[in-house]
Formats: structure tokens, C-alpha cells, sequence
């Protein structure tokens, strides 16, 4: 089982706004399907906001703590990702991925804490029918907040642990998580010996960029690896390219 998220600022262009990076979405979903033609199953896909989600939610100042209670805003933002992800799923089922989506402003919600419920009975489901379920950043109901954001990073994680994943990929614009001298590390164990490096996204991100992956993966059961586009067929043939984080 393996659940892989397409980094927004990978599928699109992140500093213009609702700009889909065509070429890059082609040779992800290329992989993809290399991938499950060689035999992978039981693959779970979730992609970021990019320049879709991130855009709209800074206009309408939403984030992972900020919220609204303007439904117009959770329809642009909610919106907007839903065009990312026919664009992802339109890909994809051109090289015969089954593909089919998840969204998650029907399925999961916050409590009062901030913390995310996610169903995954369907997505369990799907898997065992032969679909590859393509889940994506969003809006979520918030108790005590209206709706805020759900990254996608989140979401990979609450997946990862419900699904009990074996592996976790995040294919980023970079080849990994880097040092001081922009070379790649090659293995991260604790947050606190990264920590000077890590910064916030270049672009609009409001889900907290490179320090926030590494966070959230570092809690995580399941061996994680940041990576490059170029690698992502070398993940999803079982190999560790990029950072691996456990």
C-alpha cells in the first residue's frame, strides 16, 4: 500500500494563479501508470492546492487555522480544487489509471480541536474494487470555525496511519529536503536536527511548506521519502530517492 501525494507546486504553477503545469502532470501521471502496469496495486493518490486551492484561500484569508463562514469563499476554494483534480483524473484515466475522486469537503471535518475526522470506508473500498482513489487539498467544515483548509500533506498522513500504508511518497519541485548548501539529506530522524534549515514555501502556501512536511511525516509508522519529479518512477518501483524520514 502505498500513498503518494503530487505536490501542488509540482502540477502547477504555483506563483500564477489557476495555471496548470501541463508538462509536468503529464509525466507524473506517465509514471503512474508505468507504475501499475508493472504490477503496483492498492495505490492511494492526493494532490496539493498549487496555484488552484493556495490562491483562493489567501484571497479569502482561509487557512488550516483561519476560517470562514462565507459560503461563496468555501465554493471558490472547494471550486477550484475540484478543477485541479479533473485535470488530474483526466491524466490519468487517458493512460487507463482507474482513477476516481475523493473530495474531501464531503467527507471529512475538524472537531473543535482542530483535529481531522476522515472517513476512509470508501476509500478502502475503492481500493479493493481496483480504483485508485485521487483525494486532494480542500475545504473542510470546521466545529467552531465554519471551514478551513485540509492540506493535502494531512491528509497523507491521516491516510498513512487509517490505511496503514507501507510507504509514503511526496513528489516536490525539489529533489529533497536540503541543507545549508542546497545539497540533498539524505535521511531525517528528528525535526530538531533539520530544524535551521527548513523554511516556509517561496509561493502562497498556507499549509506551512517544507517544515510542516517534515513534521508531519516524522510522526508517522510508515517510511517517507521527499522527492523529486524525476524520481517519482523510481518510488513507485520501490526504491528511496530524495530524503527518506522514519
Amino acid at each position: 500500500m502505498i500513498v503518494l501525494k503530487l505536490g501542488g507546486s509540482v502540477i502547477t504553477e504555483k506563483d500564477r494563479p489557476e495555471t496548470l503545469d501541463g508538462e509536468a502532470l503529464e509525466r507524473a501521471a506517465d509514471a503512474i501508470a508505468a507504475a501499475i502496469d508493472g504490477g503496483l496495486e492498492d495505490l492511494v493518490v492526493v494532490h496539493g492546492g498549487g496555484s488552484f486551492g493556495h490562491y483562493n484561500a489567501s484571497e479569502h484569508g482561509v487557512s488550516t487555522t483561519e476560517g470562514t463562514r462565507d459560503a461563496t469563499a468555501v465554493l471558490d476554494i472547494h471550486g477550484a480544487m475540484k478543477t485541479l483534480n479533473q485535470f488530474v483524473l483526466g491524466r490519468l484515466l487517458e493512460r487507463d489509471v482507474q482513477a476516481v475522486p475523493v473530495h474531501p469537503f464531503s467527507a471529512a471535518a475538524r472537531d473543535s480541536e482542530g483535529e481531522l475526522d476522515l472517513p476512509t470506508g470508501q476509500v478502502e473500498t475503492m481500493l479493493a474494487e481496483g480504483f485508485v482513489p485521487v483525494l486532494h487539498g480542500d475545504v473542510i467544515a470546521h466545529a467552531g470555525a465554519g471551514a478551513t483548509v485540509v492540506s493535502g500533506d494531512e491528509l497523507v498522513a491521516d491516510l498513512a496511519r487509517t490505511l496503514e500504508a507501507d510507504r509514503v511518497g511526496l513528489c516536490s519541485t525539489v529533489p529533497g529536503v536540503l541543507d545549508g548548501d542546497d545539497a540533498v539529506i539524505d535521511r531525517i530522524d528528528e525535526f530538531d536536527a533539520v530544524a535551521a534549515v527548513l523554511g516556509a514555501s517561496d509561493a502562497t502556501d498556507v499549509t506551512g511548506g517544507m517544515a510542516g512536511k517534515v513534521r508531519t511525516l516524522l510522526a508517522l509508522e510508515a517510511e517517507a521519502s521527499i522527492f523529486g519529479l524525476e524520481a517519482l518512477e523510481s518510488f513507485l518501483e520501490g526504491e528511496n530517492p530524495g530524503t527518506t524520514i522514519d
